[in-house]
């Protein structure tokens, strides 16, 4: 059996999702297949136990067997096959660990979970963690549930995003107005809560491991850590393409600083640096001359000219700023390493920063409720809008090369079923060693960590906080940190979701744990006895460490054999933002159709013009449908408390 496409798209990542978005906004027919059972690949967002579930995955490493033994039969003798992995390699060295109270979980049903079906009883304590004597009790109802619990809450979520028609826009969350959505409510369990009032800011409400499994669905937590530039390259082409409409946001509100063993807020805009009680006076006129010079460097070449072959942290020291003020740009405006950076580079990154400031907030970065993994999936929906098809679950066994030419004609997949493409986008984790034998790799130290506190403590308790922890050895990588409410929509009521991210050294666990001891308490029995200082600390209460592979920046001719018409895409990088994929997948859609648009904005639905054959199914679907669904009312369409942020707002 044959099926001929024009795109065929294997993994569902940004990038690929991007493209494939693109491609069937321009008309072409597009095929989307993973072997997954999740759309974002390493881009993805994870419920608490499907969390679980993708640990005890990637600690088992099994390898899948043919479904279809004899699809070399489908070979033809001037054709040669290029093989494609059937296992992730991308992820290593998962170890998941857990701090907070145990009481058992062996019983705790996930809440709004889909019953558990007999044959999927199994024990997930063997895949959270095997080298630590705090590990997690055993979790049959929740890890053997993921699949169901991941369906089920890719279902609310797609009821709980708005749709805005009419404008181009953003939304953003309020600063202070956490979200309140109706899936949310339809998943409470009716259990009284205490009141913040009642709850003392020294002595934090005590959380269950038990209340993390049954709160599970209340997670959603991303594999990469990233934010959105308000002007980068997403933001732009979510606007540009509509596909804004597709998810909501919810500003950054504060920028953090690690300095001298202490955790303080970086004032960023003008308005935060004259209200600042950090800086002197002095500092303050300092720090925004040196910020206005920032924005318009160029024009002054000879300020910096005899400074371009120097590193940005040795040019501040020239600006006569005090080391406090030094260290504010660098670390947390500028956001760069102290000893890799130029010159050039570091002015660079301070001018998008500011540049991004004020746009949609009092900082230069929004973060997408229900997390990373939402954009990707935005992406998709724009593609099946446009008539792409989805098959999850669905792996790909090679490529079919026709020999005379050295192009791709085909893949086989999983059920021996032979299908036809003009251009195939595949992810790099899919090509196998031989013709990756020359290409090098880098390695992403990842760490997801749930706490029961901020990392600084204020009147509001719902901040998006970002910090950057700067290395304790020169020539080290600094270690970037999101915390996240739980009004973002990724963690339960009264914890924080809290991710490490960092170019990795050795594994992600010795990368990572000395910034999460600087930052946390882990409640382990050789610190049962601590002083008050670390009593003041956040509480580890759950935590994972992992790796994953960076494939960005990898030039196409380090691949070996491969077709003209395989265009290969990266998975995620370690730069907080997103515009390598943007960048990519702008980039592999022009070399295919160099005379279409990029993402044009849809059509307006006055503007199609419809043939009468169209009209008249039209009609007749309308004449059969039983009801017509309602206009909603005010309090819905207004979105949990969103505001509506247009293209052109500023400050």
């Amino acid at each position: 059996m044959g099926v001929n496409l024009k795109i065929e798209c294997v993994v569902s990542g940004l990038p690929e999702s991007i493209i494939a978005a693109a491609c069937a906004r321009s008309g072409q027919r597009v095929l989307h297949v993973d072997s997954r059972n999740y759309y974002g690949g390493n881009w993805a967002s994870f419920s608490f136990s499907g969390l679980l579930s993708w640990i005890k995955e990637n600690q088992e490493k099994s390898e899948i067997s043919d479904e279809c033994e004899d699809w070399r039969k489908l070979i033809l003798e001037n054709e040669e096959v290029i093989s494609l992995n059937k296992k992730d390699k991308t992820i290593e060295h998962v170890e998941a660990f857990c701090f907070g109270d145990q009481d058992s979980a062996k019983d705790v049903e996930e809440a709004g979970a889909l019953p558990k079906l007999p044959v999927f009883g199994a024990s997930g304590a063997e895949g959270v963690s095997q080298d630590s004597n705090k590990e997690c009790p055993p979790l049959d109802s929740a890890v053997a549930r993921a699949e169901s619990c991941e369906a089920e809450k890719a279902a609310s979520m797609d009821t709980a995003s708005t749709v805005e028609e009419n404008d181009t826009e953003v939304n953003c969350e309020n600063e202070g107005s956490p979200s309140v959505s109706s899936s949310e409510s339809a998943l409470d369990l009716g259990k009284a809560e205490a009141a913040p009032s009642e709850v003392s800011a020294q002595e934090p409400k005590k959380i269950m491991y038990s209340q993390i499994v049954r709160e599970g669905r209340r997670f959603n937590i991303d594999l990469v850590s990233k934010l959105l530039y308000s002007r980068g390259l997403l933001i732009d082409l979510l606007i540009k393409s509509n596909v804004s409409r597709y998810a909501e946001f919810k500003n950054a509100t504060r920028i953090l600083a690690f300095r001298e063993g202490k955790v303080e807020q970086v004032p960023c805009s003008r308005a935060d640096v004259f209200n600042s009680r950090q800086l002197t006076m002095v500092e303050k006129r300092m720090l925004m001359k040196f910020l206005t010079f920032c924005l318009d460097y160029e024009q002054h070449p000879d300020e910096f000219q005899d400074y371009k072959n120097s590193t940005f942290a040795q040019f501040l020291r020239t600006r006569k700023l005090t080391p406090s003020l030094q260290h504010f740009i660098l670390h947390s405006i500028a956001m760069v390493s102290e000893t890799d950076c130029s010159t050039v580079e570091g002015l660079q990154a301070t001018r998008k920063f500011l540049q991004c400031l004020g746009r949609y907030g009092n900082t230069p970065f929004l973060f997408p409720l229900y997390g990373q993994g939402e954009i990707p999936q935005c992406f998709c929906r724009m593609c099946a809008v446009f008539g792409g098809i989805y098959c999850l679950r669905h792996s790909v066994q090679c490529l079919v090369v026709d020999k005379e030419s050295g192009r791709c004609k085909a893949i086989i997949d999983h059920f021996g079923q032979r299908i036809s493409a003009n251009y195939f986008i595949v992810e790099d984790s899919y090509l196998s060693e031989s013709v990756c034998r020359n290409v090098c790799y880098r390695q992403i130290s990842r760490a997801v960590l749930i706490t029961d506190q901020s990392v600084l403590k204020t009147d509001s308790e719902q901040q998006v906080s970002i910090l950057t922890v700067p290395p304790v050895d020169l020539g080290q990588p600094a270690v970037c940190v999101i915390e996240l409410c739980s009004s973002t929509m990724t963690c339960m009521k009264d914890t924080y979701l809290v991710h490490l991210t960092c170019p990795s050294t050795k594994t992600a666990r010795e990368d990572l744990e000395p910034v999460v001891q600087k930052l946390f308490h882990l409640n382990t029995e050789a610190e049962k006895e601590t002083e008050n200082e670390e009593l003041d600390k956040p509480r580890v209460l759950w935590a994972v460490y992992f790796n994953m592979r960076d494939s960005s920046g990898i030039d196409r001719n380090s691949y070996s054999s491969l077709p003209s018409n395989v265009y290969v895409c990266s998975g995620p990088d370690s730069a907080l933002g997103n515009d390598c994929a943007v960048k990519q997948a702008e980039t592999i859609f022009q070399e295919m159709f160099p005379t279409e648009e990029f993402c044009p904005p849809p059509p307006n639905p006055e503007d199609i013009i419809y043939d009468e054959d169209e009209l008249a199914s039209e009609e007749s679907g309308l004449s059969n449908s039983p009801e017509t669904k309602p206009e909603p009312s005010p309090e819905e369409s207004s979105s949990r408390g969103s505001t509506a942020v247009n293209e052109h707002s500023e400050e």
